[in-house]
């Protein structure tokens, strides 16, 4: 194994908060001087089947514990995404069926060998042990833990306080995650900051059973492409892993300026001595590296290359994105407001007046400046909104 100084420089990179501190450092040196691989933890509920990059911060960290000699173990949450992680959450989320869960499970871990190393993991699926625990052992471990402890937790709280239902089976999630890691034996657990209560529950657990308790390492949770919430497919400011190179290209060269470095940080391997000067001089070769780079990942340096001459292209007004929507409209006279309105590039016309002063709309390449003006729409055409959306306007008579 590296030294502890060489696993700590690689480790410790991006990383926003390790609960407690001073102990990481105590259990690698452990390993590194009884050759015993540390267990690292990461448990995930297939709710949904499809991984952004926002969800691959997490899997780089775990591939680099891979990397330098330990072990990683998936936990497949099939019982515990029946009932829904409450985290950041001002509701209760809706069931799912056992069937659902392992459904979304088969795609959902095709994706995330992607990126960590499928014959270095250990695969187990907390189904195990759940569907053989007893209502006594059930009730033990709820006695492990207060009504008032876990209004403690930000998102219950916030839900208590204003009177929104929270579900019984909801304070359960916790204490399942956590029971997780006494079967495991997990020395070290992964999440988002959004994790810590949960992952923390599986060190009071350890504790609890007489086991060395694990460590809580926390990654921050990614800003999706606008720079401004997180990455998430309901925001719509996500980048899925199993994109196109060319739309991967495109939003990644797209996103606001002011992510660029922290992506670069925990999306990447490049040292920063690297990026940060680059950042500073040429924001756009900046995003093109980190483009390039985020790409070959998932595909490979060609065809990063050959989705960076595209994105070229469109930026010159040559091409549209792979992904450009197609809008079918009658031919006819429309307002601009209207016509916006009713291609979806924007919810009310407010938003469209102003997107117009600022110079954000264009028209077949024809910047708009008047929202009053009236359109004779008897061809396609391409709206262009801002720098990242484009509209493919067809006619339904050119269609039949």
């Amino acid at each position: 194994m590296p030294s502890l100084e060489e696993q700590l420089s690689v480790l410790m990179r991006g990383v926003q908060e390790v609960v407690p501190e001073n102990e990481l450092a105590k259990k690698i040196q452990k390993s590194i001087d009884t050759g015993v691989p540390l267990r690292i933890k990461l448990g995930v509920d297939p709710t949904a089947p499809d991984i952004h990059l926002g969800h691959t911060v997490v899997m780089r960290k775990l591939r680099q514990f891979q990397d330098l000699g330990h072990q990683v173990v998936l936990i497949v949450g099939d019982y515990t995404a029946m009932i829904g992680d409450p985290s950041g959450r001002n509701s209760t989320r809706p069931r799912l069926s056992h069937e659902q869960v392992m459904e979304n499970a088969k795609e959902y871990q095709e994706q995330f060998f992607k990126i960590v190393n499928r014959e270095k993991t250990e695969i187990r699926y907390n189904g195990d042990w759940f569907s053989k625990m007893s209502f006594n052992k059930v009730t033990e471990l709820a006695g492990s833990i207060t009504v008032a402890q876990m209004l403690e937790r930000k998102d219950f709280k916030t839900r208590y306080t204003n009177a929104q239902e929270i579900s019984v089976h909801e304070f359960l999630y916790p204490l399942m995650q956590g029971y997780d890691s006494i079967e495991i034996k997990s020395d070290v657990e992964l999440g988002g900051t959004d994790q810590k209560f949960n992952v923390l529950r599986g060190r009071d657990l350890q504790q609890r059973e007489g086991m060395e308790p694990q460590i809580g390492l926390f990654m921050p949770i990614l800003l999706g492409t606008d720079g401004e919430q997180k990455m998430s497919k309901s925001f719509g400011n996500y980048v899925g892993i199993n994109e196109t190179a060319d739309t991967m290209f495109h939003k990644v060269y797209n996103i606001a300026d002011n992510l660029t470095e922290s992506w670069f940080e925990l999306l990447t391997d490049k040292p920063k001595s690297e990026f940060s000067d680059l950042i500073k001089k040429d924001i756009l070769q900046a995003k093109r590296v980190l483009a390039l780079d985020i790409v070959s990942q998932y595909y490979d340096a060609a065809a990063a290359e050959a989705a960076a001459e595209r994105e070229k292209a469109i930026h010159s007004g040559n091409e549209l994105p792979s992904d450009t929507p197609e809008v079918k409209l009658a031919a006819g006279n429309y307002g601009i407001l209207d016509l916006l309105i009713s291609i979806g590039a924007f919810a009310s016309k407010g938003e469209a007046r102003r997107m117009i002063q600022n110079s954000g709309v264009k028209i077949s390449g024809r910047i708009v400046s008047d929202f009053n003006e009236q359109l004779m729409i008897d061809n396609e055409a391409v709206v262009q909104v801002g720098k990242r959306k484009f509209y493919r306007v067809v006619l339904i008579s050119t269609l039949l």
